[in-house]
């Protein structure tokens, strides 16, 4: 009885040892996968960053291209800012001007009528009295 107990205990731990080596085996291969990956995805993450800081390094210089580029214009949009008051204030005074003229034109018309109808009627009495 105790040698079957044995034979027993014997394949039990045979069984064991067998399915644990298959585990360990399959768990190796998962921890060379698994460093393979994170060796792959360690290169390309530095490709990247590498791409980053070259993309970073153009952005920089092209900023400060544009920030000079800025400076050289901000003069013109001020000169071009005063040009349009200037012209605003122009076009101001020519509409006063035109208003104030168009005042006075009136009034001339109507002078120029009392003047001409005084006119008319000086060459009427005139005439009445070289008959007379």
């Amino acid at each position: 009885m105790g040698e079957i107990a044995l034979i027993i205990i014997a394949v039990a731990v045979a069984v064991l040892v067998i399915f644990l080596v298959v585990l360990i085996v399959k768990v190796m291969k998962t921890v060379d996968e698994m460093n393979r990956t994170i060796a792959v995805v360690t290169q390309d993450t530095d490709i990247l960053l590498k791409q980053a800081d070259t993309l970073m390094a153009k952005t920089n210089t092209l900023l400060d291209d544009v920030n000079s580029k800025i400076v050289t214009i901000d003069p013109l949009f001020t000169a071009v800012a005063d040009l349009s008051e200037s012209v605003s204030k122009m076009n101001r005074s020519g509409n006063d001007f035109a208003t104030r003229f168009k005042g006075k034109a009136a009034n001339a018309g109507k002078a120029t009528a009392i003047v001409t109808l005084g006119r008319g009627a000086g060459k009427f009495f005139n005439r009445k009295k070289s008959r007379a």
